[in-house]
């Protein structure tokens, strides 16, 4: 079985413990504005794309379990199409 493509979990609060200089285990789950601009900026750099995410799926982003769903299904969208 072929793996998904797109982040997991913890890269995603790696990338963010980058932005926020705390260790991982300190990042927390609610993203805001800046730490979700950063994430899609850092998702496009490793996976070599552009995120072209609407309104409202970047308005579901609100947790950095939700990040990773949206993120996930836009690749393995992209990917397939």
């Amino acid at each position: 079985m072929a793996a998904r493509p797109g982040p997991e979990r913890a890269e995603l609060v790696e990338m963010l413990a980058e932005l926020t200089n705390r260790p991982a285990s300190e990042v927390p789950e609610r993203l805001g504005s800046m730490e979700l601009a950063w994430l899609v900026h850092l998702v496009e750099q490793r996976y070599d794309t552009r995120l072209d995410l609407t309104d409202d799926q970047l308005a579901g982003i609100r947790t950095v379990d939700d990040a990773r769903e949206v993120f996930r299904a836009w690749l393995t969208a992209s990917a397939d199409g």
